[in-house]
């Protein structure tokens, strides 16, 4: 029988019910925070709270932020593409689902 070597590169699992503050986020995805306030300003965020210093995000947000990185830094695509781009994504899901 043939030994199968598996390797998991990585694995993330925030619960819902954790809420980050935009310097945690910021951190927790190595992002700076000019851009974290753009993608809110886009709309491709939505935190609660009225400015950057408390703003809380919820655990699903990370996911999120990260396609938004991989978008930006892997494709270069600029703000308004990645939060199209974001849009898309969500309405091919919302199909999928049915």
């Amino acid at each position: 029988m043939a030994e199968k070597n598996i390797q998991i590169e990585e694995i993330s699992i925030v619960e819902n019910e954790v809420h980050m503050t935009t310097l945690e986020l910021c951190h927790a995805i190595s992002l700076e925070q000019e851009y974290l306030v753009a993608w809110v300003n886009e709309g491709i965020l939505n935190p609660v709270g009225h400015s950057p210093d408390d703003w809380q995000f919820s655990g699903d947000t990370m996911s999120r932020a990260k396609k938004a990185l991989r978008l930006y830094r892997d494709l270069e695509i600029n703000t308004p593409g990645v939060a199209i781009v974001l849009d898309l994504l969500d309405e091919i899901a919302r199909l999928r689902k049915g």
